[in-house]
């Protein structure tokens, strides 16, 4: 009972009201049909899922590189770097965005010396290019952890065995250690995936030139006062990613929630 009146109050109850606020202006059920077909909103419905993939592709990759390095190697200075690696959650995204805005702002570092030793402007900070460099800055130390935990629990007899039997380096990488992490990589690029798609502090200090779901929904609410649109576009933006999270949760079986 105390677990099924705390879902109802903190889950269930707000996307109710969230749901039935979309339909109660002037269009009612038709202001879905209005979303699909106004190119605005599905151009920044898109262009969020298409920077939410690029960076789950580019977290992956080089948090799995990262977290193989890591787990099989011990140095002096391995804490402080993993430590270096994860200190990006302390931030939230505002904070993130201003860091992006320092390094490839107009008067960032990038541009600077872009200026003064090939004399060209460099300015990415207020495109989508500076929103994929953000979104990575955060997304990498979710990658990081979740791949790192279960790589420290792969049986290490597996890989002695495949290298007894002759596998080079990379057939040992694809046939053993791969396989073995499928299920974090998975939940943890689901995670990050989920996460860019709703990211807002970072798009709002770098939204000179970007028009992706989080600010649009912002937008309609702020500045035109479209409770119902707004509404209905955090719908949509809870819908796609509620879809994509229970895909990868039955490519991963449980695996979502113990990394989640």
């Amino acid at each position: 009972m105390p677990l099924l009146i705390f879902s109802f109050a903190f889950l269930a109850l707000p996307l109710v009201r969230l749901f039935s606020a979309s339909v109660e202006g002037e269009q009612g059920w038709l202001i879905y049909a209005e979303i699909v077909s106004n190119p605005r909103y599905m151009q920044s419905l898109l262009d969020t899922v298409l920077v939410s993939l690029a960076v789950t592709i580019a977290a992956v990759l080089i948090a799995t590189t990262a977290a193989l390095f890591l787990t099989h190697n011990r140095f002096p200075g391995r804490s402080v770097l993993i430590a270096s690696l994860t200190f990006p959650l302390a931030f939230p995204g505002v904070v993130i965005g201003f860091l992006i805005i320092l390094l490839g702002g107009r008067q960032g570092l990038v541009n600077t010396i872009s200026s003064n030793i090939f004399d060209t402007r460099i300015v990415f900070a207020y495109s989508m290019i500076g929103l994929f460099f953000g979104y990575l800055y955060f997304s990498i130390p979710r990658v990081l952890l979740t791949v790192m935990a279960t790589a420290e629990k792969l049986d290490p007899a597996l890989v002695e065995a495949a290298r007894s039997l002759g596998a080079a380096p990379l057939q040992v990488l694809r046939d053993v250690t791969l396989p073995g992490l499928a299920p974090a990589l998975i939940a943890s690029g689901a995670i990050a995936f989920a996460t860019a798609m709703g990211a807002f502090g970072t798009a709002f200090t770098l939204a000179t030139n970007i028009d992706v779901l989080p600010m649009v929904i912002y937008t309609e609410f702020t500045l035109s006062a479209n409770i119902a649109m707004a509404s209905a576009l955090s719908v949509l933006l809870g819908l796609v990613t509620w879809v994509l999270l229970m895909f990868a949760r039955s490519l991963t079986g449980t695996s979502i929630a113990a990394s989640g």
